[in-house]
């Protein structure tokens, strides 16, 4: 590692031969592999473009100039090159996180690692740069994946509106059915549509021609389309050309020389300019190249030699759901799935395998998945949209509007709900609950268990005039937590060891089943007795609560959703509602971003664990207590 020890900076790359900077891919290359296996991260991605990296710092002065990255999994050589070197804790507690971080560096910019964003953020930065008259870059670094999203387009058609304003826009092309176009005349002709000369004479050559009477014009259109066939035929160019953006490429994603000349003419260039890149994903690393499913695009610990788990753990709440979907597909031929470019992440890969014509992976483009399940279920189907629960924020106006408002029956299976720790603040699906109350007619489970994932992802199947959801956390599911008797539509999982009036109602979501329960057993301790219950359906709120909470002396709700319009929300509406005056605590994340961690670390960072609630509880009802003690001790009034 003689070479990578040596960059602090960007700017110490500018002293290295060609030769050098070979050599310091292939150590960069080792450095991952060997960091990335003892950790876990998004590894595969990280191979596949640390040429491309070295390049752009040795053309663009970051942090001066801006270079955004999406997404942002892609940037861990950006942070080695950047002086962040130590990656003994990548995505623990204190260590680096896994996407760029403005409180690491300078020069990370967009920490928000949700695809699709990062052309808005450029075009937004470059119409800044033009208004403060400042002459630094703005390179946007986007993956091909992320190109079907959207907002992408949606920012290209307005990028391609100023012809004149400088932008840069790196394709990192990894779709391994290209193949590279090279040689001298596409890299000339690449040079030709980044010069102002050439510009100047096309523009020159059209006002020449239409000048000219009776054949200019349509002597013009020949010899354009015959140019514009002649460029096609060379690079795959056109669709770009065709919105008014000048295209450099395919460049050899891996060529450090090819690639160094191909973003020095697009930084010349005083307009938007794609440079097209090809590169290989998982390169160098022959565990990852032979993974045919994403060539190892995130990765737990692993053995660097050969790529295997470290440790596997039990059953995964992802492959339940997948296996289900597999039974109800087999059951029912109207059920369909959706995935947005999640598709082995989300656990559909078996349904996928089983039913190949009745799966739709729609890109990253949660909000066309939406309205297409819509119309999917209009047309007689009932389709599963499974996706993250933090990327459904996306698809908010689509699932209010397209599917509820049209009382379609869509099935939302959210994955990853709740704190999932360690990708940071823009992967816990901590909102979806919150945002979601306000829909009229949806219906949220939120399973306790494996077991329950199945019966309820049959329930939430079964409607067929509203739109469900069915949320559960990230990683190993645990033991099937039982219950013990059923209010209503709620389970009940404990009861209290009195006949007197109880003290308090623990009404548990999801998968924080077992910490209700542990925190039951901690009141029991402190001689407070309590009666546990999982609503199973958190939308709407079960008709049977208000009764049953009216039988408690205090209602607390726990979610592992923001506090701010969650479920404890929801209830407490519930409870004044039905003219029940109790009081209520509510446990869940407070309305804040919170930094990568583990999964446990965040909860005990906010408060979320079973001795942090027990003792809340007990405090309320020592209050309680004195209130009333002391209510009883005021003498007799006239």
């Amino acid at each position: 590692m003689d070479l990578l020890t040596r960059i602090k900076g960007p700017r110490d790359l500018d002293r290295l031969s060609l030769g050098e900077l070979d050599r310091l891919a292939e150590e960069i290359r080792i450095f991952l592999v060997d960091a990335v296996s003892k950790t876990g991260g998004h590894l595969g991605p990280n191979l596949g473009v640390v040429e491309l990296t070295i390049a752009l710092h040795r053309v663009f002065e970051s942090p001066r100039d801006k270079v955004l990255w999406d997404t942002g999994h892609q940037a861990y050589v950006h942070k080695l090159l950047t002086g962040r070197q130590d990656f003994s804790r990548l995505k623990s507690k204190g260590g680096l996180s896994g996407y760029p971080s403005r409180a690491e560096s300078d020069h990370d910019v967009i920490e928000n690692s949700h695809a699709s964003g990062v052309l808005g953020w450029a075009d937004g930065m470059a119409k800044a740069n033009e208004v403060l008259k400042k002459d630094d870059h703005v390179v946007a670094v986007i993956g091909d994946g992320a190109l079907t999203g959207g907002m992408a387009w949606e920012a290209l058609n307005n990028i391609a509106a100023a012809k004149d304003r400088p932008l840069v826009i790196v394709v990192n092309d990894n779709e391994r059915s290209y193949a590279p176009t090279i040689g001298g005349l596409a890299n000339h002709l690449a040079t030709l549509r980044t010069t102002d000369g050439y510009e100047r004479f096309l523009a020159r050559g059209k006002d020449l021609l239409e000048r000219t009477p009776v054949v200019g014009r349509p002597l013009y259109d020949t010899l354009h389309g015959a140019k514009k066939g002649l460029k096609d035929f060379i690079a795959p160019q056109g669709m770009f050309e065709d919105l008014g953006l000048k295209y450099v490429g395919p460049i050899d994603g891996h060529d450090i020389e090819a690639l160094e000349s191909a973003l020095q003419r697009a930084k010349r260039f005083g307009g938007p300019v794609i440079v097209h890149c090809l590169t290989e994903k998982g390169r160098g690393y022959t565990p990852a190249l032979e993974d045919e499913a994403d060539r190892f695009h995130a990765v737990g610990k692993i053995h660097p030699d050969t790529g295997l788990p470290i440790s596997t753990s039990g059953l995964d709440w992802t492959s339940v759901f997948g296996e289900e979907m597999v039974k109800l597909g087999e059951e029912r031929e109207d059920i369909v799935a959706i995935t947005a470019a999640m598709l082995q992440p989300v656990g559909l890969g078996k349904f996928e395998a089983a039913f190949p014509d009745r799966i739709y992976d729609v890109g990253i483009a949660e909000q066309h998945g939406a309205v297409s399940a819509a119309g999917l279920a209009t047309g007689g189907l009932h389709p599963v949209f499974a996706v993250y629960a933090t990327f459904l924020n996306r698809a908010f106006d689509q699932v209010l509007m397209d599917v509820a408002l049209h009382k379609c029956g869509v099935t939302f299976v959210l994955d990853r709900a709740g704190i999932t720790g360690t990708d940071g603040a823009s992967h816990n699906g901590m909102w979806d609950m919150s945002i979601l109350q306000c829909v009229p007619g949806l219906r949220i489970a939120a399973p306790r268990d494996a077991d329950q994932v199945r019966a309820q992802l049959r329930e939430a199947v079964a409607v067929d005039d509203a739109p469900t959801v069915v949320r559960f956390s990230k990683g190993a599911v645990g033991p099937a937590v039982k219950a013990v008797g059923r209010v209503g539509g709620m389970d009940v999982l404990r009861e209290p060891k009195t006949d007197a009036r109880p003290d308090v109602l623990l009404v548990s979501v999801g998968a924080l089943a077992p910490m209700c329960l542990e925190i039951a057993d901690l009141l029991d301790a402190q001689g407070i007795s309590s009666t546990v219950v999982d609503p199973r359906w958190v939308k709407p709120v079960d008709e049977a609560l208000a009764p049953l909470a009216e039988r408690h002396r205090v209602v607390v709700t726990v979610e592992d959703n923001s506090r701010a319009g969650g479920v404890g929300s929801a209830v407490a509406q519930a409870l004044r509602d039905a003219g029940v005056d109790v009081p209520l605590r509510d446990f869940g994340i407070p309305p804040v971003f919170l930094d990568h961690a583990s999964r446990g670390e965040v909860m005990a960072e906010i408060g979320l664990t079973a001795p942090d609630i027990a003792r809340q509880v007990t405090g309320l009802v020592a209050k309680l207590d004195g209130r009333f003690e002391s209510r009883a001790a005021e003498p007799a009034r006239d």
